[in-house]
């Protein structure tokens, strides 16, 4: 018999993309599309896993053997690191049993990893009365993706599944946890965000994200400062030219100048001046094509698309190399842009992109 069933949904980021493992700034939300997880106490030290999603049937773990490691990469790797992750921090839940369901595409972009993690962290901490607090659990998160699924992430995916709140962007600061909620109502305003999914997979525990961070992190020691966080944008010219690589020069540009577009987008936000978001979008774009260098062709041709359309703005939204753009359009344009960019995929000869509105949502919850 069940103890309950959780949520947590998926997120989407407005704008501070590769910032948060820099200590940097992030503005993401959380979706209406989340996992679910029906979960039960378990008194025999197993951890059994299951899901309506994915093929092969129930995997059993034993709590106190579970370690990093083990085995091929697999979806089972994200809930079992979080029990590791609480055992290593010095909790014991004696075993436990989810059956997992979920309304988010994987690999989209759209952060059903930590998903899957908080869902995972906010059943068992309640299930074992554990007190721990939403951003307690959003790291625990975090070590098991890093050390137990191998995926260098930052902190945001899982502090905006965890901690976002209804009709509202999460304003993050990744270097102190520091969280604002900024009011983000955009039909209010006669506007829409629409989510586009290029259905390019892409993995965070494959190798050019990893790179992108190793190279973040080399740059940050070479310029004698703890993160990239550290470089104020009028000091940005000055910390270029003391970089002898030119491979990390734009990398740092990239990070600095986004920072910048987080800071200005929330101040837009605050102001009531959502429609001014759209250049700022488009902009933070460009820095990751060019710039970052994770974007691909149909990333690119959803912006251009969407702009020739008459959108506001867009950009990729995630780690790239795949996954999803996010367009802000006025709403009485919505259905226009979204068939542009149906046209342009068919003339490619891509795979149809999935196209759907994307509305500020609540973080993780007990909903049973």
């Amino acid at each position: 018999m069940s103890d309950g069933v959780w949520a947590a949904p998926g997120r989407v980021n407005l704008i501070g993309e590769h910032t948060d493992y820099n200590d940097g700034l992030v503005m993401p939300f959380a979706l209406p599309q989340t996992i679910e997880a029906t979960a039960s106490r378990r008194g025999d030290g197993l951890l059994r896993l299951s899901s309506a999603n994915a093929c092969g049937g129930t995997v059993e773990f034993t709590v106190d053997a579970l370690a990093p490691g083990r085995g091929p990469h697999r979806w089972t790797d994200y809930p079992a690191g979080v029990l590791w992750a609480l055992r290593e921090a010095g909790h014991r839940p004696r075993g436990v049993e989810l059956r997992f369901e979920s309304t988010l595409p994987t690999g989209a972009g759209l952060s059903s990893s930590a998903a899957l993690e908080v869902v995972t962290a906010l059943a068992v901490n309640d299930l074992y009365e554990l007190g721990l607090s939403r951003t307690e659990l959003a790291l625990l998160c975090r070590r098991a993706e890093n050390a137990y699924a191998g995926a260098p992430t930052g902190i945001m995916d899982q502090m905006a599944s965890a901690c976002s709140l209804d009709g509202h962007a999460l304003l993050l600061d990744t270097r102190d946890l520091a969280l604002r909620h900024i009011p983000l109502d955009l039909p209010a305003e006669g506007l829409a965000l629409l989510v586009v999914d290029t259905r390019v997979q892409h993995a965070h525990s494959e190798g050019a994200y990893g790179q992108r961070r190793s190279a973040c992190e080399s740059a940050a020691r070479l310029l004698g400062i703890g993160a990239l966080r550290d470089i104020p944008p009028e000091r940005l010219t000055t910390a270029l030219a003391r970089l002898p690589d030119a491979e990390l020069r734009p990398l740092v540009r990239h990070v600095v100048t986004e920072n910048v577009r987080v800071e200005r987008a929330a101040a837009h936000l605050t102001a009531g001046r959502p429609r001014a978001l759209g250049p700022i979008l488009t902009e933070g774009h460009a820095s990751l094509r060019d710039d970052f260098r994770v974007s691909c062709p149909e990333l690119d041709l959803v912006v251009e698309t969407s702009l020739g359309a008459g959108a506001l703005g867009a950009r990729m939204t995630g780690g790239g190399f795949g996954g999803s753009a996010i367009v802000l359009t006025e709403e009485r344009l919505a259905s226009a842009v979204k068939a542009a960019v149906e046209s342009a995929f068919a003339r490619a000869s891509y795979d149809p992109p999935g196209v759907v509105s994307a509305v500020p949502s609540s973080g993780a919850r007990r909903v049973v």
